[in-house]
């Protein structure tokens, strides 16, 4: 497959694209400074662009079998600068798919997004969700009501709290909306952000991820 990963700089999105050439994928990893990814492979090729300029992601989709978004802010502030900065960039990569003819989209959001709030304990739902990242939350529901209504074969990771441990392998992807345990490492979501650009199984879902 020929896969575009947007915001593949760092984190996960970098595991990401690790993942996808470990498999025997094409990747292409966009991000504004895409030289800050530490790989080299035959099959990658790093394209620097903006997540929130239309133009720009409008000229990377073509020619690609699925897209993973995992681009995110990288300080708090940029929310108070765009409190739509997920939802803008996933608008346009959702529209340039759609012109371009690329039906699976992968997007990595949160646990606790949405319909997966009460899956929270309560000091993560009314410190973190409802206080202290009540914008970034906000705009994750934005950007998965953008997705589910974009009729693509889309799937919306849920992590729970991102680690930096290797990837074990062993953990649970529930799409019904069910506890899961309350920390996966980044390269295990990596993994399955790939995953769900290879098989059929997660098409129209949300999955909650932990583990």
């Amino acid at each position: 497959m020929h896969i575009l990963i947007v915001g593949a700089s760092q984190g996960t999105g970098a595991l990401a694209v690790r993942a996808a050439l470990d498999k025997g994928h094409q990747v292409t990893a966009f991000a504004r400074s895409p030289q800050k990814l530490a790989l080299e492979h035959p099959q990658l090729r790093k394209l620097v662009g903006d997540f929130h300029q239309a133009p720009s992601i409008e000229g990377a989709i073509p020619g690609h079998d699925a897209v993973i978004v995992t681009a995110s802010a990288t300080k708090f502030s940029a929310f108070k600068e765009n409190p739509h900065y997920f939802s803008q960039g996933t608008g346009y990569v959702i529209e340039a798919m759609k012109r371009a003819g690329v039906k699976r989209l992968v997007v990595l959001s949160a646990y606790g997004v949405g319909d997966s709030q009460p899956l929270t304990n309560f000091v993560t739902r009314k410190l973190l969700i409802s206080f202290l990242l009540k914008s970034p939350y906000e705009d994750h529901e934005r950007q998965e009501q953008q997705v589910r209504s974009s009729g693509l074969d889309w799937v919306i990771a849920r992590p729970s709290r991102l680690t930096n441990g290797p990837a074990r392998g062993q953990y649970q992807k529930k799409t019904a909306l069910v506890s899961v345990p309350n920390a996966i490492s980044r390269a295990d979501v990596a993994a399955f952000l790939v995953e769900a650009c290879e098989v059929p199984t997660w098409v129209g879902h949300a999955v909650q991820l932990g583990g």
